[in-house]
């Protein structure tokens, strides 16, 4: 008789990517849908039609040696590992992510910034095999050791975004910064941007937000490098949009480890989430009869479902008006 050997495994953590184009009801948020709604949602819902998400080469390896599994969900991914395995409490996992629908960018905030790619060394190094450095600005790190928790025990949501920043000066066109209790977002450019409210910090969930993408500290004698995003190093393919980083631990916070202290799976694994803020428009309706233009006086959510206004809701590309280089407002067009 053949002898069949099996191994049994646990549930390591989960990572949720909801995006709230695809989740809202026009101005009705999917934290706010009754129960029902949420549920019917995310049965439809599919990541994997606007997103890839992948291990990193040194994880891929990683997790093979260790006898985990990775698997892509509808919702994002989960990894399992050997019930009985043991993993080294200073592990840290990293995933890549990269957009795959070319439409992600029209109904996505805060996809406008640049991600360009850039090639760097020592001028001052004239040798035959000078290093080279190579970043991609405005890259997010989205991860369980700097992310933040919204509310406690059993209705703890784990957040792997940063929390909200407080207003910057450098704050371009859709930022999203705290005011007192206030969430605002920004409508504009700084200098004197303008910015809407969104609702209370505590009532929204955590959304992807510019301090997600962390200070690039550059090697010395290279200049020229981006303010924020990644260095490209060999685990980081040129097509990252977002770099999820998972530690086993978190000192500081029990809640966002992975595995208890003896390194195994925990036997309730986190579920972690990352949230996308749908883009908002000014709805500027153009009549074809005449050619006269009707805006809306406040930005709108842009959604799969439902109707944020009380007219027809735009469809298609989104058109920046600048006044010299500072971006005024995001307009959606629609012909009627």
């Amino acid at each position: 008789m053949t002898e069949r050997a099996t191994t049994a495994y646990r549930r390591l953590f989960e990572v949720r990517l909801l995006h709230h184009y695809w989740l809202d009801e026009g101005a009705r948020i999917f934290d706010n849908l009754p129960a029902v709604g949420r549920q019917a949602r995310l049965l439809a819902y599919d990541v994997r039609s606007f997103l890839e998400i992948r291990p990193t080469q040194p994880t891929g390896n990683l997790l093979r040696g260790l006898g985990c599994i990775f698997r892509p969900t509808s919702l994002g991914f989960v990894v399992a590992a050997p019930k009985a395995a043991a993993i080294d409490q200073t592990t840290v996992l990293s995933f890549a992510v990269s957009v795959i629908d070319s439409n992600f960018f029209d109904y996505t905030a805060l996809t406008l910034l640049p991600r360009k790619i850039y090639e760097l060394s020592d001028p001052t190094d004239n040798t035959p095999d000078r290093a080279t450095y190579r970043f991609k600005e405005n890259v997010s790190v989205l991860s369980n050791l700097t992310g933040a928790m919204r509310g406690s025990g059993v209705n703890a949501t784990l957040f792997l975004s940063r929390e909200t920043p407080a207003p910057d000066a450098t704050d371009r066109v859709e930022a999203l910064v705290k005011s007192g209790t206030k969430l605002m977002q920004l409508t504009s450019d700084n200098p004197g941007a303008t910015k809407q409210q969104l609702g209370t910090l505590t009532g929204l969930p955590l959304y992807v937000n510019q301090a997600d993408a962390p200070p690039i500290v550059a090697p010395a004698g290279i200049s020229g490098a981006p303010a924020r995003g990644v260095a490209l190093l060999d685990d980081v393919p040129d097509d990252v949009f977002s770099l999820i980083r998972l530690g086993a631990v978190r000192a500081d916070n029990g809640a966002f480890s992975f595995v208890d202290g003896n390194g195994a799976p925990k036997v309730t694994p986190p579920v972690y989430q990352v949230r996308f803020k749908n883009r908002a428009t000014f709805w500027s309706y153009r009549k074809k009869k005449d050619d006269s233009i009707t805006v809306e006086p406040d930005a709108l959510p842009l959604t799969h479902f439902g109707n944020a206004g009380t007219r027809q809701k735009p469809s298609g590309t989104v058109r920046a008006e600048q006044s010299g280089t500072k971006i005024t407002r995001l307009v959606s067009d629609i012909y009627v």
